[in-house]
């Protein structure tokens, strides 16, 4: 094939194609066997903007009682941009640019979870939603603006941009059902997407996302309904 003669535009489609291949993960989840500091996924957002409010979705199963990280989302100046990261034991927090509000979830037995973190800017609201019911709501660096250019990782809590992993905060267990939102969910919204519903997810879509995987990562049929 003579690439001199094809247009231009064929050119930048076919390269963005190759570059960035979407994968339909519906009905799987990335399984992180083993505690690790080099194993995670690295997810790439269908857009790249700055952001005034967010939800992310995701389901996660883990018999870990230590500290892990859940969703890390991070630029070049704010590592804990935005943080879904368990404490320990039934504690919880949601970080927004490096600042970050405690959550007391419910115990539960050794089952999958599923979360939805949401956040607003001109309110300064934060809520988490665990297995379909509300945490109390908090009070979040209200006025604040998510930087764009970022880093989402899964399996693994940054440090640095892209790195600074430690082992003691990786998460082992599975993760999967990943959704992400560029505005705040309604408590509708939500509901619909805990009982497997779908909302156009404009940010990251599990049944069409894009990520590199690294280290000792294996996709495997989800073990939840």
């Amino acid at each position: 094939m003579n690439m001199e003669k094809l247009p231009l535009c064929f050119l930048v489609i076919t390269s963005l194609s190759n570059a960035l291949p979407q994968n339909d993960l519906s009905g799987k989840a990335f399984v992180f066997p083993k505690q690790s500091q080099d194993s995670y996924v690295t997810l790439i957002p269908q857009l790249e903007k700055s952001l005034n409010a967010f939800t992310v979705c995701l389901k996660v199963y883990s018999e870990l009682t230590r500290s892990y990280s859940l969703f890390s989302f991070a630029t070049q100046t704010r590592y804990n941009e935005i943080l879904l990261f368990h404490e320990g034991n039934s504690k919880y927090s949601l970080s927004v640019g490096d600042v970050g509000v405690p959550f007391q979830v419910p115990e539960a037995s050794f089952e999958p979870r599923h979360f939805c973190a949401s956040w607003e800017s001109e309110s300064g609201i934060a809520e988490l939603w665990v297995d379909g019911k509300p945490m109390a709501r908090k009070s979040l660096n209200k006025g604040y603006v998510v930087g764009k250019q970022s880093k989402i990782i899964l399996g693994q809590e940054q440090d640095s941009f892209g790195g600074g992993f430690d082992e003691k905060q990786s998460l082992v267990g599975d993760i999967g059902d990943v959704f992400m939102w560029d505005f705040a969910l309604s408590p509708t919204e939500i509901n619909i997407i805990y009982t497997g519903g779908t909302f156009s997810p404009n940010v990251l879509d599990w049944r069409g996302l894009n990520f590199e995987k690294k280290g000792y990562v294996v996709i495997k049929p989800k073990l939840w309904v």
